[in-house]
């Protein structure tokens, strides 16, 4: 209960008292008072219930999402009444967003202004602008800093959008947008201290300890050797050498290092960043890791290298927290870094072996009950021998799959697994990658929050006859947001082939799949559907509402998502296009659901669910999606019958670290990306900038799932492929769906350190004025048009 519900509460429980001791004395010396006045005194009903102010936004965004304006107003009126009081104390105590771990203590301002700007857009959606314009403003000038939970898992300023929604109503481009940016001029460390050896060679300064146990440590032998063949900044390092540098003292006296370190991690002036990490008060493997991040921002690779490997060697242990305040291994993220930069810049001539960070019990939020086993691995310079191995194609970097044992399926689409434990995935007995896209050609202005989203598989706005997005879309070349002549109509589906795609990702619910598109689809674009339910997630087809949530222990919920499941198998099992069946959507992370809560019940369900699938259909594997591998030790002992194991993850532009190695370890399954992806907007850039950083974080996520496919000598051999997230930008993300958002949303390891989560197209809608039919195609576009119409070998198909 939240203090000023207890205040009021416990008020009214004072004058009940009173009012009964009152009724006592009156007994007593009252001889006037009868006992039935009494009795009916104290029996008089109890006012209305008094809802906390985050079950009234609850309730005020469900009312919303069913367009009910009356019941809106009537839901954030009465949240005004009872809480704006105290809104209006605790905003004047504010002068920016209260820090993370206070925001709790403002949950009521917060709260007052989400229903308020929750009541503006019901206006602004039934058509009273004036009525919206009025309520935006009061948000503007009373609540700066209050900020609206979103459920999928951040904040976000409610001044800020309803700024934006202010702009939709006048025309005017928002404040935020007038303001030109200032190019910042951008500056490179120059260490006065460059360390001797660009690849460290630790048996010279000390001894390994213990490797490949719990008990693992690097014992230093030789401090002064290794911190001169490190370089400054770098562990041993303590800021000695940092403090004689003279471009540090430069940087002092220029007042360039006033501020947090924090505010350094985007800067463009890289070497005053690297002072100010290097100087830091961070954990060593943190510090170590942002370090790293700034020199790979420098090009300066092997001293990024060694940041990274200094992790390893010293701090495996090391843990910090993301912007959920979840478990965040560093030394496991180390390790995926060294392997994409030695991937990804061959002119280094590097090779690193047998490095792993294995976190037993890392799948939940809990690090003190996690126990480190310690692989510090070894990086080398590559020999003139392996070079020539290399140029001549003499290498082993494809190990043969030979002797199958174990199947799993009995029709068109199987899976098998090698003697070497590697995975594939077989169609018409021939090996298939999956090659995926999520594809949702959502048009400007329609939103599911605002209860507008309608199903594309139908939608014919032209009246022509034709599916828009499949088969009526054009590319805009020029840029100019109208169709020139000599762009003609293309269609997704031909872009999307053409691209070298070769599956779909789609659920279905809310709205019928269409069968006679899909089946099109398939036949003359080669396209095969992974078709999902939601099991629960937003509280779809379980029969609980939004603010309830699907409980996974309620007999009543797990019977409406059961029939849910069946009649998506029964429907669709014998459709040519069908490649799995896909359970949930990163369930894991609770929303509108307690499977976060209870993740055991959970996981029974989906196994239950699993094992009733493939008693009716052993032709298509059944895989879980994830968010990404919270709770995989849970999964991997309550859903033995799920075939496959998939998830959502977003780990930044060098792949997915650890992840096919703890899935392989804990659960011995094949596995794929359901969802991955990076913005093409980044606050710093420019549009080309923001469209390269985006190809770029894809073409390092697509080599990591590559490199983990089977046959491979250097990966685990359980990857699948992946589907990227997503074919084209959706304005509905950020809630005003006639605006293509540009505010930073969530903390995340994308290019400017934001999740923009409206702008993570392959192609974009231009202005908007041309949807959906409008394609604007980003450079990732052409990216996969090249890395797809490769076999996963990188040879040409």
């Amino acid at each position: 209960m939240k203090l000023s519900a207890f205040k009021s509460n416990s008020a009214y429980l004072f004058i009940m008292v009173s009012a009964c001791a009152s009724c006592v004395l009156s007994l007593a010396f009252a001889e006037e008072a009868t006992v039935s006045a009494i009795v009916q005194e104290i029996s008089a009903p109890e006012p209305p219930k008094q809802f906390s102010s985050e079950e009234l936004v609850k309730r005020a965004w469900a009312a919303s999402g069913q367009n009910d304006l009356n019941r809106v107003i009537e839901i954030t009126n009465e949240c005004l009444a009872i809480y704006q009081g105290e809104a209006d104390r605790l905003a004047i105590q504010l002068t920016d967003f209260p820090a993370q771990n206070k925001i709790d203590e403002y949950r009521v301002m917060n709260d007052v202004a989400t229903c308020m700007f929750i009541q503006a857009e019901a206006f602004m959606s039934n058509g009273k602008m004036d009525e919206a314009k009025v309520v935006f403003e009061k948000i503007i000038g009373q609540y700066k800093w209050a900020q609206a939970w979103d459920p999928r898992g951040w904040y976000w300023s409610v001044l800020k959008k309803s700024k934006a929604s202010i702009s939709i109503i006048t025309g005017e481009p928002a404040e935020e947008e007038l303001k030109p940016t200032k190019p910042v001029k951008k500056t490179l460390p120059n260490l006065y201290f460059k360390g001797q050896e660009d690849v460290v060679d630790y048996t010279k300064y000390g001894q390994f300890i213990a490797a490949g146990t719990q008990d693992y440590h690097y014992k230093i032998n030789d401090p002064v050797g290794l911190q001169k063949a490190v370089g400054e900044g770098i562990y041993p390092d303590a800021g000695s050498l940092v403090r004689k540098d003279p471009g540090y003292k430069k940087a002092v006296e220029e007042g360039r290092l006033e501020g947090s370190h924090w505010d350094f991690v985007h800067t463009e002036d890289l070497e005053a960043a690297f002072y100010k990490w290097a100087m830091a008060s961070e954990p060593w493997g943190v510090k170590l890791f942002y370090l790293g991040l700034l020199f790979e921002k420098a090009h300066m690779y092997s001293e990024a290298i060694k940041a990274y490997h200094a992790i390893v060697v010293h701090f495996p242990n090391a843990t910090g927290k993301t912007y959920w305040n979840t478990p965040w291994y560093p030394g496991q993220a180390a390790i995926a870094k060294i392997r994409h930069l030695v991937r990804v810049h061959p002119k280094l001539d590097l090779d690193f072996k047998w490095a792993k960070i294995q976190v037993i019990n890392g799948f939940d939020n809990d690090v003190a009950n996690d126990v480190v086993i310690t692989f510090p691995g070894v990086i080398t310079k590559k020999s003139f021998w392996d070079k020539f191995k290399e140029r001549f194609h003499l290498d082993q970097k494809q190990l043969p799959l030979k002797k199958v044992k174990r199947k799993l399926g009995e029709g068109k689409v199987r899976l098998v697994q090698y003697d070497n434990d590697h995975w594939q995935l077989l169609v018409n007995g021939k090996p298939f990658m999956i090659k995926g896209l999520t594809y949702a050609p959502t048009k400007v202005g329609q939103s599911p929050d605002k209860n507008t989203i309608q199903n594309w598989m139908m939608e014919d706005i032209n009246g022509n006859g034709r599916i828009d997005g499949p088969y009526d879309s054009w590319v805009d070349k020029n840029l100019d947001n109208k169709q020139d002549k000599d762009e003609p109509v293309t269609g997704d589906f031909q872009l999307i082939k053409e691209m070298g795609a070769n599956t779909l990702r789609i659920y279905h619910q809310p709205f019928e799949p269409n069968k006679n598109l899909l089946r099109k689809m398939y036949k003359d674009y080669g396209l095969m559907v992974i078709l999902g339910d939601f099991i629960g997630k937003y509280a779809l087809d379980s029969g609980a509402s939004w603010f309830d949530g699907t409980d996974y222990e309620n007999p009543e919920h797990r019977r409406n998502m059961f029939e849910s499941v069946k009649k998506m198998v029964l429907e669709f099992k014998n459709e040519p296009y069908i490649l799995m069946w896909l359970l949930g959507n990163e369930n894991n992370y609770g929303v509108a659901s307690n499977a976060d809560k209870k993740p055991e019940a959970y996981y029974q369900f989906v196994n239950e669910v699993a094992k009733w699938i493939k008693s009716v259909d052993k032709n298509h594997p059944v895989v879980i999606c994830n968010g990404d591998t919270l709770f995989l030790d849970i999964f991997a002992k309550f859903a033995p019958d799920v075939d496959v194991f998939a998830a959502n993850a977003y780990r930044g532009e060098y792949g997915f670290g650890s992840y096919w190695e703890q899935i392989s370890d804990a659960t011995g399954k094949p596995a794929f990306i359901s969802e991955f992806g990076c913005p093409a907007y980044a606050g710093h850039m420019t549009r080309e900038e923001s469209e390269k950083a985006q190809a770029d974080y894809h073409r390092g996520n697509w080599q990591d799932i590559t490199s983990n496919m089977a046959g491979s000598a250097d990966g685990v051999g359980n990857s699948l492929g992946g589907i990227i997230f997503e074919w084209m930008d959706e304005w509905w993300k950020n809630y005003e769906p006639f605006a293509h958002d540009k505010t930073a949303g969530a903390i995340g390891p994308f290019p400017d350190g934001y999740m923009y989560e409206e702008w993570f197209g392959l192609c974009g809608q231009g202005d908007g004025k041309n949807s959906p039919f409008l394609r604007h195609l980003r450079k990732s576009y052409f990216l996969y048009k090249e890395l797809l119409n490769k076999n996963w070998q990188g040879k040409s198909k």
